[in-house]
């Protein structure tokens, strides 16, 4: 596996990356938006009131009456259309392949997926567990009813995608990317959870409890996906983790200013956004400590090692990450 080591292949001029995100921003906004249309078409139709709800508050699916598990898809599919966009530009823009991005060869490692999946969805049902005990009149029970199998379905079926995406363009593309420019690991891995941080700065999470008390959250969830890319050597353990954190949070938890609003099984009343940071801390230590053991990982140092291009494709220290031209 060489996920960093292949970053020297292909092209690499900084306007390539910012084709890539303007084609993928696009595309997920515009094809990725056809559900969500076509819903609003359907009810303005029927009722006209319908779009001066939508101009008056179009963060909000609940004001027009849309069912909860269609808007829940309707929110993951731009995601299936970045991801796809993705794949089919990496080779015509960058001369990687998309399986280049994920570890460096081509072959997805599923039981990589499985076991960082598996592990995280253990701790997640452990913090839970406990943050009911301690604190149960927090937490509400909102829905037992059969929507909530529909809910599971569309969870583990599109959500998978979501977190795909989002790891394939931080800690598989952005990292590469970093690792061209700064030959090191810990570059890469610093500045792409500082941007997957400012990424989610437009969550209702940060409306409702600022930028600067929900920005470490993000970037912590940053860092402990980015480890995992570094130590294990690609990205499959990390999108993995990625997909169990979000299924379960879907599925189980929901409050009034999540990003992804679902009939989850508890509505918690009132949030409390550094008990929640202190508790991803604890969760995310001891789950990267698991993960070293069950996947072999080396030292933690080598997050501080140096990387070159592989042997077979030695390369000029000069690159053309900053060229327009390539």
């Amino acid at each position: 596996m060489y996920h960093l080591e292949t970053s020297f292949t292909g092209k690499n001029g900084l306007w390539r990356y910012v084709v890539m995100f303007v084609a993928v921003l696009i595309a997920s906004n515009t094809i990725g938006g056809i559900p969500l249309f076509v819903a609003y078409m359907t009810k303005a139709a029927s009722d006209p009131g319908v779009l001066e709800k939508i101009s008056s508050d179009p963060g909000s699916l609940a004001t027009i009456g849309l069912d909860q598990n269609f808007s829940f898809f309707a929110m993951l599919f731009p995601f299936l259309i970045g991801l796809i966009t993705f794949a089919l530009l990496i080779k015509a823009l960058n001369g990687r392949t998309f399986g280049m991005t994920l570890n460096g060869s081509g072959a997805f490692r599923w039981n990589r997926f499985f076991k960082a999946g598996f592990v995280w969805l253990a701790l997640s049902v452990l913090y839970l567990f406990i943050y009911l005990k301690a604190d149960p009149s927090n937490f509400v029970l909102n829905n037992t009813t059969g929507s909530l199998a529909t809910l599971i379905l569309l969870s583990v079926l599109f959500v998978p995608f979501q977190a795909a995406f989002e790891e394939v363009l931080f800690r598989g593309y952005l990292m590469q990317g970093f690792t061209v420019l700064s030959r090191n690991r810990w570059v890469p891995l610093v500045m792409t959870s500082l941007l997957f941080g400012l990424m989610h700065s437009f969550n209702p999470e940060v409306e409702e409890f600022g930028f600067l008390t929900m920005m470490p959250q993000y970037v912590l969830f940053g860092l402990v996906f980015g480890i995992i890319a570094v130590l294990d050597d690609g990205i499959e353990a990390a999108i993995g983790a990625h997909a169990a954190n979000n299924i379960f949070l879907c599925i189980m938890v929901t409050h009034s200013s999540s990003a992804l609003q679902t009939p989850a099984v508890y509505e918690q009343q009132v949030i409390y956004p550094w008990i929640e940071f202190a508790g991803l801390l604890v969760s995310g230590i001891i789950f990267l400590l698991i993960l070293k053991k069950i996947l072999g990982w080396g030292s933690f140092t080598r997050l501080a090692g140096k990387v070159e291009p592989v042997p077979s494709e030695p390369q000029s220290p000069y690159t053309d990450v900053l060229s327009s031209v390539r």
